[in-house]
């Protein structure tokens, strides 16, 4: 029996609940919500441990699936929690500005220039067009936006 082994039957349920700590250590180390999960499938299996004698085969059949539904639950939550703002382009300051007309600052020369939005400017793509010309932004390609000239109103 080596070290590991007779460390791990010595302790019992007891080394879930170090390995959930350990994996949960390692989360806020590297976040990501990925050890998350599964840690708290170890400390669920640890728990059970306490109150229920099983075989370590049975146990570790027990945290893959906990660890899968923790996973799955998990992904779904955050997913969800994603779609429940107010501010769905908070961190994609682009995608606001798509449908939003600006008046060319520098012409569009070769299918590039710029455009004033608030106190700030952004690179434009689209058609050539001079100086003065308003432009709506159809979408976001990286940091430039792609506008197209507006007819005259």
């Amino acid at each position: 029996m080596s070290i590991v082994e007779r460390i791990v039957f010595e302790l019992g349920p007891w080394s879930w609940w170090i390995l959930g700590l350990i994996l949960l250590a390692l989360e806020v180390l590297a976040p990501g919500t990925f050890f998350l999960w599964f840690g708290l499938a170890a400390l669920i299996v640890g728990t059970l441990a306490l109150f229920i004698d099983m075989a370590w085969q049975v146990s570790l059949v027990l945290f893959v699936v906990v660890s899968l539904v923790c996973l799955f639950a998990g992904r779904a939550l955050m997913r969800r929690s994603e779609d429940d703002t107010d501010e769905p382009h908070l961190n994609r300051r682009g995608e606001r500005l798509v449908g939003r007309e600006f008046v060319l600052r520098e012409p569009i020369v070769d299918g590039n220039g710029r455009i004033q939005v608030d106190d700030g400017f952004w690179r434009v793509a689209g058609p050539d067009c001079p100086e003065g010309t308003r432009v709506q932004v159809d979408r976001v390609e990286g940091a430039q936006l792609i506008v197209r000239p507006v007819d005259g109103r």
